[in-house]
């Protein structure tokens, strides 16, 4: 990679890990996108560009959560009673799906990762508030909505927190709880599915440097950065306003769902 590439990775990986650290969102939403645009650069096949940034994008999570999760537990914010719950889930749904991307063509990926973002968007800006009695499902509940979370991460790249905060929330789990709980949950989804996706792309014909899906040049660099800024990002979330952390996460969402969409329209 040219010099210009790794400093680009480099700001992706800082910026990616202060917002992990800040909404919990493991940083695959934000890095998805820019993944991409670097892997064009390097010459990565044009329909097998959404799947490599996807799997790199997860693979960094591994080591991102870890570092936001130590700075929210720092603070007690983690519940550790949730992460348990939906780790088997999160676990075989991630897994499962990593399969299945191997055989999804990169538009359609693409478009489903603009769509369900712009959905978490839009869930995250209303102003109802949740019914005050909904709470928490039992263990069954819990194990479900792990797989599905899990199953739609390894999908679109994510940590899972575009569907962890908002399912939290709408339980009355409070939004930084909710931020913490999310960025331990990224934790087993991001190693979970980067295995899954280093064997489903061990036999794609790739540019130098890849783990199957995984492109690790990128890794290194993104990773790099984003465990320094990660504890940044989580010590700012426990100062900011509850409205104003769901403005900022569904903020985010919007720009990248609009950006995806348009990859999509395009063909990748």
């Amino acid at each position: 990679m040219s010099f210009s590439l790794i400093a680009a990775l480099l700001v992706l990986g800082a910026f990616t890990g202060f917002a992990a650290g800040l909404l919990g969102i493991g940083g695959g939403m934000l890095m998805v996108p820019f993944m991409s645009m670097v892997l064009d650069a390097v010459g990565v096949p044009h329909d097998e560009v959404v799947k490599v940034a996807i799997a790199t994008s997860l693979t960094t999570i591994v080591f991102t959560s870890a570092s936001s999760v130590r700075a929210h537990q720092q603070r007690g914010a983690v519940r550790w009673d949730i992460v348990r719950a939906f780790a088997p889930g999160i676990l075989v749904g991630s897994l499962l799906a990593a399969q299945l991307a191997h055989a999804v063509p990169g538009r359609l990926l693409a478009a489903g990762f603009g769509l369900f973002i712009g959905w978490s968007a839009l869930r995250m800006l209303s102003s109802r508030p949740p019914s005050p009695d909904r709470e928490l499902p039992g263990p069954a509940g819990m194990l479900a909505a792990g797989g599905v979370i899990g199953a739609l991460s390894a999908l679109l790249g994510a940590g899972g927190a575009f569907m962890t905060v908002p399912y939290l929330v709408r339980r009355n789990v409070p939004m930084i709880g909710a931020v913490a709980s999310s960025a331990a949950c990224g934790f087993p989804i991001a190693l979970a599915g980067a295995a899954g996706y280093a064997w489903a792309g061990r036999h794609i014909a790739l540019p130098g440097g890849t783990l199957g899906y995984v492109y690790l040049p990128a890794l290194a660099c993104v990773s790099a950065a984003s465990v320094l800024t990660a504890p940044m990002g989580a010590r700012f979330a426990h100062r900011l306003p509850v409205r104003t952390l769901r403005r900022i996460f569904a903020g985010l969402l919007s720009g990248l769902a609009a950006y995806m969409l348009w990859r999509a329209a395009r063909g990748t």
